[in-house]
Protein backbone atom coordinates (compact mmCIF):
# COMPACT_ATOMS: atom_id res chain seq x y z
CA UNK A 1 0.00 0.00 0.00
CA UNK A 2 1.40 3.41 -1.00
CA UNK A 3 2.76 5.58 1.76
CA UNK A 4 2.16 9.33 2.03
CA UNK A 5 4.51 11.63 3.89
CA UNK A 6 3.10 14.99 5.01
CA UNK A 7 5.67 17.54 6.14
CA UNK A 8 5.03 20.92 7.74
CA UNK A 9 6.81 23.76 9.47
CA UNK A 10 5.44 22.52 12.80
CA UNK A 11 3.57 19.52 14.12
CA UNK A 12 1.30 19.24 17.16
CA UNK A 13 1.55 15.65 18.27
CA UNK A 14 -1.01 15.82 21.07
CA UNK A 15 -1.25 17.05 23.70
CA UNK A 16 -0.65 20.33 21.93
CA UNK A 17 2.09 21.35 24.33
CA UNK A 18 4.07 18.57 22.62
CA UNK A 19 4.96 20.30 19.37
CA UNK A 20 7.95 20.16 17.07
CA UNK A 21 9.37 22.30 14.31
CA UNK A 22 9.96 20.80 10.86
CA UNK A 23 7.64 17.88 11.54
CA UNK A 24 6.18 15.07 9.48
CA UNK A 25 3.49 12.39 9.54
CA UNK A 26 3.72 9.15 7.55
CA UNK A 27 0.45 7.48 6.56
CA UNK A 28 -0.37 4.18 4.92
CA UNK A 29 -3.98 3.27 4.33
CA UNK A 30 -6.09 4.11 7.38
CA UNK A 31 -3.16 4.24 9.80
CA UNK A 32 -0.39 6.55 10.93
CA UNK A 33 2.96 4.77 10.63
CA UNK A 34 5.13 7.46 12.23
CA UNK A 35 4.98 11.07 13.43
CA UNK A 36 7.69 13.40 14.69
CA UNK A 37 10.58 15.35 13.22
CA UNK A 38 11.02 15.14 9.46
CA UNK A 39 14.43 13.51 9.89
CA UNK A 40 13.10 10.75 12.15
CA UNK A 41 10.01 10.02 10.06
CA UNK A 42 11.93 9.91 6.77
CA UNK A 43 13.70 6.83 8.09
CA UNK A 44 10.39 4.92 7.81
CA UNK A 45 9.59 5.84 4.21
CA UNK A 46 9.71 3.53 1.20
CA UNK A 47 11.15 4.53 -2.19
CA UNK A 48 7.76 5.13 -3.81
CA UNK A 49 6.43 7.23 -0.93
CA UNK A 50 4.31 10.22 -2.01
CA UNK A 51 5.40 13.49 -0.37
CA UNK A 52 3.20 16.52 0.40
CA UNK A 53 5.08 19.55 1.73
CA UNK A 54 3.61 22.49 3.69
CA UNK A 55 6.64 24.45 4.93
CA UNK A 56 4.66 27.39 6.39
CA UNK A 57 1.84 25.34 7.87
CA UNK A 58 0.98 23.24 10.92
CA UNK A 59 -0.15 19.63 10.96
CA UNK A 60 -2.22 18.51 13.95
CA UNK A 61 -4.69 15.79 14.93
CA UNK A 62 -8.12 16.00 13.33
CA UNK A 63 -10.59 18.02 15.36
CA UNK A 64 -13.45 16.41 17.28
CA UNK A 65 -16.86 18.03 17.76
CA UNK A 66 -18.41 16.24 20.72
CA UNK A 67 -21.94 17.58 20.29
CA UNK A 68 -23.76 17.96 16.97
CA UNK A 69 -27.25 17.26 15.61
CA UNK A 70 -26.96 16.46 11.92
CA UNK A 71 -30.73 16.02 11.61
CA UNK A 72 -31.19 19.74 12.32
CA UNK A 73 -30.33 22.27 9.63
CA UNK A 74 -29.16 25.22 11.81
CA UNK A 75 -31.93 27.38 10.34
CA UNK A 76 -34.27 29.61 12.35
CA UNK A 77 -36.71 26.73 12.96
CA UNK A 78 -34.88 23.41 12.60
CA UNK A 79 -37.61 21.45 14.39
CA UNK A 80 -40.29 22.38 11.85
CA UNK A 81 -37.88 21.67 9.01
CA UNK A 82 -37.18 18.24 10.47
CA UNK A 83 -40.80 17.30 11.13
CA UNK A 84 -41.80 18.44 7.62
CA UNK A 85 -39.07 16.33 5.95
CA UNK A 86 -39.24 12.68 4.99
CA UNK A 87 -36.33 10.42 5.88
CA UNK A 88 -34.62 10.56 2.48
CA UNK A 89 -34.73 14.36 2.36
CA UNK A 90 -33.42 14.49 5.88
CA UNK A 91 -30.62 12.01 5.16
CA UNK A 92 -29.46 13.97 2.11
CA UNK A 93 -29.33 17.12 4.21
CA UNK A 94 -27.37 15.32 6.89
CA UNK A 95 -24.83 14.15 4.31
CA UNK A 96 -24.27 17.73 3.18
CA UNK A 97 -23.82 18.89 6.75
CA UNK A 98 -21.35 16.08 7.41
CA UNK A 99 -19.24 17.39 4.55
CA UNK A 100 -19.33 20.86 6.11
CA UNK A 101 -17.88 19.36 9.28
CA UNK A 102 -15.07 17.76 7.31
CA UNK A 103 -14.36 21.01 5.45
CA UNK A 104 -13.80 22.61 8.88
CA UNK A 105 -11.18 20.02 9.84
CA UNK A 106 -13.49 17.88 11.97
CA UNK A 107 -12.65 14.21 11.52
CA UNK A 108 -14.90 12.85 14.30
CA UNK A 109 -18.32 14.12 15.36
CA UNK A 110 -20.64 12.78 18.05
CA UNK A 111 -24.26 13.10 16.94
CA UNK A 112 -26.39 13.36 20.08
CA UNK A 113 -29.88 12.92 18.73
CA UNK A 114 -31.55 12.16 15.42
CA UNK A 115 -34.71 10.55 14.09
CA UNK A 116 -35.17 6.98 12.91
CA UNK A 117 -31.53 5.93 13.17
CA UNK A 118 -30.50 8.16 10.27
CA UNK A 119 -27.16 9.06 11.85
CA UNK A 120 -26.30 5.35 12.00
CA UNK A 121 -27.09 5.04 8.28
CA UNK A 122 -24.94 8.08 7.58
CA UNK A 123 -22.13 6.68 9.73
CA UNK A 124 -22.11 3.47 7.70
CA UNK A 125 -22.17 5.27 4.34
CA UNK A 126 -19.17 7.39 5.37
CA UNK A 127 -17.30 4.39 6.77
CA UNK A 128 -17.80 2.49 3.51
CA UNK A 129 -16.57 5.46 1.46
CA UNK A 130 -19.92 5.97 -0.29
CA UNK A 131 -20.01 9.61 0.81
CA UNK A 132 -17.51 12.07 2.26
CA UNK A 133 -17.57 12.97 5.93
CA UNK A 134 -16.02 12.53 9.36
CA UNK A 135 -16.38 9.49 11.56
CA UNK A 136 -19.82 9.69 13.19
CA UNK A 137 -20.63 8.44 16.67
CA UNK A 138 -24.42 8.15 16.76
CA UNK A 139 -26.81 8.25 19.71
CA UNK A 140 -30.06 7.61 17.85
CA UNK A 141 -33.24 8.88 19.48
CA UNK A 142 -32.42 10.48 22.85
CA UNK A 143 -34.35 9.24 25.86
CA UNK A 144 -36.83 11.84 27.06
CA UNK A 145 -39.95 12.03 29.19
CA UNK A 146 -43.48 12.04 27.76
CA UNK A 147 -43.79 15.25 25.74
CA UNK A 148 -40.28 16.06 26.97
CA UNK A 149 -37.36 17.79 25.33
CA UNK A 150 -37.03 16.60 21.70
CA UNK A 151 -39.90 14.11 22.06
CA UNK A 152 -40.41 14.38 18.28
CA UNK A 153 -37.22 12.38 17.71
CA UNK A 154 -38.95 9.25 19.00
CA UNK A 155 -37.32 8.61 22.37
CA UNK A 156 -40.20 9.12 24.81
CA UNK A 157 -40.09 6.76 27.81
CA UNK A 158 -41.82 6.46 31.16
CA UNK A 159 -40.60 4.35 34.07
CA UNK A 160 -37.56 2.12 34.44
CA UNK A 161 -38.88 -0.74 32.31
CA UNK A 162 -39.41 1.50 29.28
CA UNK A 163 -36.08 3.21 29.92
CA UNK A 164 -34.18 -0.07 29.84
CA UNK A 165 -36.12 -1.26 26.82
CA UNK A 166 -35.30 1.94 24.88
CA UNK A 167 -31.63 1.71 25.78
CA UNK A 168 -31.58 -1.87 24.46
CA UNK A 169 -33.44 -0.83 21.30
CA UNK A 170 -30.97 1.97 20.57
CA UNK A 171 -28.09 -0.44 21.11
CA UNK A 172 -29.64 -3.01 18.78
CA UNK A 173 -30.08 -0.32 16.13
CA UNK A 174 -26.36 0.48 16.23
CA UNK A 175 -26.01 3.36 18.69
CA UNK A 176 -22.47 4.24 19.81
CA UNK A 177 -23.68 6.25 22.81
CA UNK A 178 -26.89 6.63 24.79
CA UNK A 179 -28.22 10.18 25.10
CA UNK A 180 -30.66 11.08 27.87
CA UNK A 181 -32.42 14.39 28.40
CA UNK A 182 -31.95 14.83 32.15
CA UNK A 183 -33.62 18.27 31.98
CA UNK A 184 -35.78 20.26 29.63
CA UNK A 185 -34.38 22.35 26.79
CA UNK A 186 -35.06 25.50 24.85
CA UNK A 187 -35.72 23.84 21.48
CA UNK A 188 -39.02 22.14 22.40
CA UNK A 189 -42.10 24.33 22.40
CA UNK A 190 -44.43 23.53 25.28
CA UNK A 191 -41.97 21.10 26.86
CA UNK A 192 -40.46 21.16 30.34
CA UNK A 193 -38.57 24.30 31.32
CA UNK A 194 -34.85 24.24 30.60
CA UNK A 195 -33.99 23.96 34.32
CA UNK A 196 -36.60 21.29 35.06
CA UNK A 197 -35.59 17.65 35.74
CA UNK A 198 -37.17 15.08 33.44
CA UNK A 199 -36.04 11.94 35.26
CA UNK A 200 -35.38 10.92 38.85
CA UNK A 201 -31.93 9.92 39.99
CA UNK A 202 -33.12 6.30 40.10
CA UNK A 203 -34.32 6.49 36.50
CA UNK A 204 -31.01 7.96 35.35
CA UNK A 205 -29.26 5.15 37.22
CA UNK A 206 -31.31 2.70 35.16
CA UNK A 207 -30.15 4.40 31.95
CA UNK A 208 -26.50 4.20 33.00
CA UNK A 209 -26.72 0.64 34.32
CA UNK A 210 -28.38 -0.70 31.16
CA UNK A 211 -26.09 1.24 28.82
CA UNK A 212 -22.91 0.22 30.62
CA UNK A 213 -24.08 -3.40 30.68
CA UNK A 214 -24.18 -3.15 26.88
CA UNK A 215 -20.79 -1.45 26.72
CA UNK A 216 -22.15 1.98 25.79
CA UNK A 217 -21.38 5.34 27.41
CA UNK A 218 -24.10 7.80 28.49
CA UNK A 219 -24.28 11.49 27.61
CA UNK A 220 -26.71 13.51 29.74
CA UNK A 221 -28.24 16.77 28.54
CA UNK A 222 -28.45 18.74 31.79
CA UNK A 223 -29.02 22.47 32.16
CA UNK A 224 -30.65 22.65 35.59
CA UNK A 225 -28.82 22.12 38.87
CA UNK A 226 -31.14 19.29 39.95
CA UNK A 227 -30.60 17.47 36.68
CA UNK A 228 -26.84 17.94 36.92
CA UNK A 229 -26.85 16.56 40.46
CA UNK A 230 -28.89 13.52 39.38
CA UNK A 231 -26.61 12.89 36.38
CA UNK A 232 -23.53 12.97 38.61
CA UNK A 233 -25.11 10.58 41.12
CA UNK A 234 -26.13 8.22 38.31
CA UNK A 235 -22.56 8.11 36.99
CA UNK A 236 -23.07 9.34 33.44
CA UNK A 237 -19.98 9.57 31.26
CA UNK A 238 -20.41 13.11 29.92
CA UNK A 239 -22.57 16.04 30.96
CA UNK A 240 -23.81 18.21 28.10
CA UNK A 241 -24.38 21.98 28.55
CA UNK A 242 -23.98 21.94 32.36
CA UNK A 243 -25.23 25.51 32.66
CA UNK A 244 -26.18 25.32 36.38
CA UNK A 245 -29.57 26.92 35.83
CA UNK A 246 -31.79 27.50 38.85
CA UNK A 247 -35.58 27.72 38.74
CA UNK A 248 -35.47 31.53 38.63
CA UNK A 249 -33.24 31.46 35.54
CA UNK A 250 -30.03 32.47 37.30
CA UNK A 251 -26.84 30.43 37.41
CA UNK A 252 -26.26 28.50 40.63
CA UNK A 253 -22.96 26.68 40.32
CA UNK A 254 -22.55 24.40 43.33
CA UNK A 255 -18.98 23.82 44.43
CA UNK A 256 -19.83 20.47 46.02
CA UNK A 257 -21.17 19.16 42.70
CA UNK A 258 -18.22 20.65 40.83
CA UNK A 259 -15.88 18.76 43.15
CA UNK A 260 -17.76 15.53 42.39
CA UNK A 261 -17.44 16.08 38.63
CA UNK A 262 -13.70 16.53 39.07
CA UNK A 263 -13.33 13.61 41.48
CA UNK A 264 -15.27 11.26 39.18
CA UNK A 265 -13.26 12.50 36.18
CA UNK A 266 -16.43 13.21 34.22
CA UNK A 267 -16.08 15.08 30.97
CA UNK A 268 -18.23 18.16 30.41
CA UNK A 269 -19.20 19.50 26.99
CA UNK A 270 -20.64 23.00 27.29
CA UNK A 271 -21.75 22.81 23.64
CA UNK A 272 -21.50 26.57 23.54
CA UNK A 273 -23.11 28.24 20.53
CA UNK A 274 -20.64 29.27 17.81
CA UNK A 275 -22.27 32.71 17.74
CA UNK A 276 -21.53 33.39 21.41
CA UNK A 277 -19.51 36.52 20.59
CA UNK A 278 -22.51 38.34 19.08
CA UNK A 279 -24.44 37.56 22.26
CA UNK A 280 -21.59 38.92 24.41
CA UNK A 281 -21.43 42.09 22.33
CA UNK A 282 -25.19 42.56 22.60
CA UNK A 283 -25.38 42.29 26.41
CA UNK A 284 -22.13 44.15 27.08
CA UNK A 285 -18.90 43.11 28.85
CA UNK A 286 -20.19 43.34 32.44
CA UNK A 287 -23.31 41.27 31.80
CA UNK A 288 -21.33 38.81 29.67
CA UNK A 289 -18.81 38.33 32.49
CA UNK A 290 -21.70 37.58 34.85
CA UNK A 291 -23.38 35.13 32.47
CA UNK A 292 -20.12 33.37 31.61
CA UNK A 293 -18.94 33.13 35.24
CA UNK A 294 -19.87 29.47 35.69
CA UNK A 295 -18.09 28.48 32.47
CA UNK A 296 -15.00 30.40 33.55
CA UNK A 297 -15.10 28.72 36.97
CA UNK A 298 -15.26 25.28 35.35
CA UNK A 299 -12.43 26.12 32.96
CA UNK A 300 -10.24 27.26 35.85
CA UNK A 301 -11.17 24.51 38.30
CA UNK A 302 -9.79 21.48 36.51
CA UNK A 303 -13.02 20.11 35.04
CA UNK A 304 -12.26 17.99 31.96
CA UNK A 305 -13.91 20.20 29.36
CA UNK A 306 -14.28 19.11 25.75
CA UNK A 307 -15.28 21.02 22.62
CA UNK A 308 -18.72 20.96 21.05
CA UNK A 309 -21.04 23.27 19.16
CA UNK A 310 -24.62 21.94 19.38
CA UNK A 311 -24.45 22.36 15.60
CA UNK A 312 -27.87 22.16 14.00
CA UNK A 313 -29.82 24.20 16.54
CA UNK A 314 -30.82 27.69 15.33
CA UNK A 315 -27.86 29.45 13.68
CA UNK A 316 -25.30 27.00 15.08
CA UNK A 317 -23.42 26.22 11.88
CA UNK A 318 -21.59 23.00 11.15
CA UNK A 319 -18.38 24.89 10.44
CA UNK A 320 -18.42 26.73 13.77
CA UNK A 321 -16.19 24.61 16.00
CA UNK A 322 -13.32 27.11 15.99
CA UNK A 323 -15.71 29.86 17.09
CA UNK A 324 -16.90 27.68 19.96
CA UNK A 325 -13.30 26.95 20.89
CA UNK A 326 -12.52 30.67 20.94
CA UNK A 327 -15.03 31.04 23.77
CA UNK A 328 -12.53 29.31 26.05
CA UNK A 329 -9.73 31.55 24.78
CA UNK A 330 -12.01 34.49 25.70
CA UNK A 331 -12.28 33.04 29.22
CA UNK A 332 -8.49 33.02 29.52
CA UNK A 333 -7.63 29.43 28.57
CA UNK A 334 -4.35 29.19 26.62
CA UNK A 335 -4.66 28.08 22.95
CA UNK A 336 -2.79 24.80 23.50
CA UNK A 337 -5.26 23.72 26.19
CA UNK A 338 -8.21 24.71 24.00
CA UNK A 339 -6.85 22.64 21.12
CA UNK A 340 -6.58 19.70 23.50
CA UNK A 341 -10.30 20.09 24.26
CA UNK A 342 -10.99 19.34 20.59
CA UNK A 343 -8.36 16.62 20.18
CA UNK A 344 -6.78 14.50 22.92
CA UNK A 345 -9.31 15.36 25.66
CA UNK A 346 -12.27 14.92 23.32
CA UNK A 347 -10.94 11.53 22.23
CA UNK A 348 -10.75 10.50 25.88
CA UNK A 349 -14.33 11.63 26.51
CA UNK A 350 -15.57 9.60 23.54
CA UNK A 351 -13.63 6.46 24.43
CA UNK A 352 -11.23 6.87 21.50
CA UNK A 353 -7.98 7.54 23.35
CA UNK A 354 -6.23 4.68 21.59
CA UNK A 355 -7.39 5.77 18.13
CA UNK A 356 -7.73 9.55 17.83
CA UNK A 357 -6.69 12.89 19.25
CA UNK A 358 -2.95 12.33 18.74
CA UNK A 359 -0.49 11.89 15.91
CA UNK A 360 1.31 8.68 16.79
CA UNK A 361 2.17 5.34 15.24
CA UNK A 362 -0.81 2.98 15.21
CA UNK A 363 -3.41 5.73 15.48
CA UNK A 364 -6.12 6.26 12.91
CA UNK A 365 -5.02 8.56 10.07
CA UNK A 366 -7.08 11.61 11.13
CA UNK A 367 -5.30 14.94 10.77
CA UNK A 368 -5.45 18.37 9.24
CA UNK A 369 -3.02 20.89 7.85
CA UNK A 370 -3.63 24.59 8.53
CA UNK A 371 -1.77 27.72 7.51
CA UNK A 372 0.02 29.52 10.32
CA UNK A 373 0.41 28.55 13.96
CA UNK A 374 -2.75 27.77 16.00
CA UNK A 375 -0.70 27.93 19.21
CA UNK A 376 -0.29 31.64 18.54
CA UNK A 377 -4.01 32.10 17.84
CA UNK A 378 -6.91 29.73 17.23
CA UNK A 379 -7.96 31.68 14.14
CA UNK A 380 -5.26 29.74 12.24
CA UNK A 381 -7.51 26.68 12.49
CA UNK A 382 -9.85 28.31 9.99
CA UNK A 383 -7.20 28.23 7.26
CA UNK A 384 -7.57 24.53 6.48
CA UNK A 385 -5.37 23.33 3.63
CA UNK A 386 -5.89 19.59 3.83
CA UNK A 387 -7.95 17.14 5.88
CA UNK A 388 -7.20 13.44 6.20
CA UNK A 389 -10.02 11.38 7.71
CA UNK A 390 -9.48 7.66 8.17
CA UNK A 391 -6.71 7.86 5.58
CA UNK A 392 -8.93 9.55 2.98
CA UNK A 393 -7.57 12.85 1.67
CA UNK A 394 -9.98 15.76 1.45
CA UNK A 395 -9.32 19.28 0.15
CA UNK A 396 -11.92 21.67 1.58
CA UNK A 397 -14.01 23.67 -0.86
CA UNK A 398 -12.20 26.71 -2.34
CA UNK A 399 -8.86 25.32 -1.21
CA UNK A 400 -6.07 23.96 -3.39
CA UNK A 401 -2.74 22.34 -2.65
CA UNK A 402 0.33 24.31 -3.63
Amino acid sequence: MTQTLITAGRILLGPSSTHLDDGAVLISGHTILAAGTRKDVLAHTEPDCRILEFPDATVLPGLIDCHVHLAFDAGPDPVTTLTDSDDMTLLLGMAGRARQLLDAGITTARDLGDRGGLAVRLREAISQGAITGPRILAAGAPLTSRNGHCWFLGGEVEGEDEIRQKVRQNAEEGADVIKVMATGGGLTRGGPSIWQPQFTTEELCAVVEEAHRLGLPVAAHAHGVQGIAAAISAGVDTIEHCSWMAEDGTSDLREDLLAQIIDKQMHVCLANHPNWRAFADRVGPEKAAELFASARRMAQSGVQLVAGTDAGVPRASFGGLVSSMEFFEYLGTPPDRVIDMATVNAASALGLSDQAGRLAAGYRADLLVVDGDPLAGLDALRAVRLVVADGRFHIPDSTALS
